[in-house]
């Protein structure tokens, strides 16, 4: 953790901080000087992030919204990541998965901003982050859930920020094409089997077919744009979806 910088005496909570964007927006987030708890469902990978970063860990699956609602929420940022995909056509997608992502993605974030608010009220200033994705302005076949969940955050994270924008308390999403992350990494070679391609060729001709810019994108800048979503720059920044897909939106 910093000694100083722009976060220093702010409490953060990272969901699903144990990997991927949720690990880097730890690591990025302690580097501003803010005291970083890394919530997961890996409780050994949880500690090992909370170790790095002078933090705390703890281990929480957030799809038990009675879990999510028993956490210490007096915290000033609050970054909403923890996610997961499933893969299926509408008519064939588990009815079961389909309502556990809506509750680790959607139901989750709400209860846990639900908690978090009245402490930043109370203090004046709060950050709210919900990592969305592109699928939270456009849809792709195959991915009900998932882009139902990100669709609902975007909504979810405007009612936030018009709600706290006259005490202190700003409300954004950041919206990344495909990162390179374990979540995706499974993705790629899932993909690979069902389209007899290789995974460079996943990559290439599946992932990146809709992208201007052909290349994934890393977690450390998610992270950086998290944090400056935190930073005094951004005080005026709420409501408003922070779009980095590699100008896949822009077609």
């Amino acid at each position: 953790m910093a000694v100083n910088g722009p976060l220093l005496g702010r409490r953060a909570l990272v969901t699903g901080g144990a990997s991927g964007i949720g690990r880097a927006c730890a690591i990025r987030l302690a580097g501003d000087g803010a005291d970083v708890v890394v919530a997961d469902r890996d409780a050994e990978a949880a500690k090992t992030v909370a170790a790095q970063v002078g933090g705390t860990a703890v281990a929480v699956d957030l799809s038990d919204l009675e879990a999510a609602d028993a956490l210490d929420l007096a915290v000033d940022i609050l970054v909403n990541n923890a996610g997961l995909q499933h893969v299926a056509p509408v008519h064939e997608f588990p009815v079961d998965r389909f309502s556990a992502i809506l509750r680790l993605m959607l139901e989750a974030p709400f209860r846990l901003a639900r908690g978090a608010l009245p402490h930043m009220y109370a203090r004046g200033w709060g950050r709210v982050v919900n990592i969305s994705s592109v699928h939270g302005l456009r849809a792709s076949p195959y991915k009900s859930a998932y882009v139902a969940a990100k669709h609902g955050l975007e909504g979810l994270s405007k009612v936030i920020a018009l709600e706290g924008a006259g005490r202190g308390v700003t409300s954004n999403c950041v919206n990344p094409a495909y990162v390179r992350t374990p979540l995706v990494e499974g993705q790629i070679a899932d993909q690979a089997k069902a389209h007899g391609l290789s995974e460079d060729q996943v990559v290439e001709q599946i992932m990146l077919a809709p992208a201007a810019v052909k290349r994934l994108i890393e977690p450390a800048e998610v992270a950086d744009a998290v944090a400056w979503l935190c930073s005094p720059s951004a005080a005026s920044v709420t409501g408003t979806s922070l779009v980095m897909d590699g100008g896949w939106s822009a077609h």
